[in-house]
């Protein structure tokens, strides 16, 4: 029988994963709404501005100025395989992933992905509006579905190569038995 902790616990995922899907078409929204393509606006100068672009290519703008339909194609592809990957790691508790920092990190995952890949689907571009930049370098465009992306996979990574349970006294949790 289900107690309504354990119910809880079951769609916390579920929840955390719809509130970064929320924030996310929100964020984009407003910012398409306010902005004009390529228009900025300096947060924190000379270190963080808004700015509008919209990304039809992957991360970087990687595959950016191919054939659309094969870009599209693959993008939407890969991005299902990934979401297929990540809901049925976080909601049938397989593997390595079953860690608290794991499941919030697959939420995360699970959200940015959705967020990007109905931005791919309905416009056939991402909206990328956050820039970090310093005298001539800045890092390229990045939006709230892409940072709960990279927090999601660094959660993952911390639970995956943290060692779990309490090595005995004389035993390192470094090294193999």
């Amino acid at each position: 029988m289900r107690t309504s902790r354990n119910l809880i616990s079951e769609l916390s995922p579920l929840l955390i994963a719809l509130l970064v899907i929320a924030a996310d078409r929100l964020t984009k929204v407003l910012i398409q709404r306010s902005f004009n393509a390529f228009d900025m606006v300096s947060i924190i100068p000379g270190w963080l501005r808004l700015v509008h672009t919209e990304n039809p290519g992957a991360a970087f703008g990687v595959l950016a100025d191919g054939n659309p339909w094969l870009r599209s194609g693959i993008l939407i592809g890969v991005s299902t395989l990934v979401l297929v990957f990540v809901a049925s790691a976080l909601f049938y508790r397989s593997g390595s992933f079953k860690g608290a920092a794991s499941r919030l990190g697959l939420s995360l995952i699970l959200g940015g992905a959705v967020g990007n890949l109905y931005d791919r689907i309905a416009h056939g571009a991402v909206t990328d509006f956050i820039e970090v930049y310093h005298r001539g370098w800045s890092f390229p465009a990045f939006n709230l579905a892409d940072s709960a992306i990279t927090v999601g996979a660094c959660l993952l990574l911390v639970d995956i190569l943290l060692p779990h349970g309490k090595p005995a006294p004389n035993e390192s949790p470094f090294v193999p038995k």
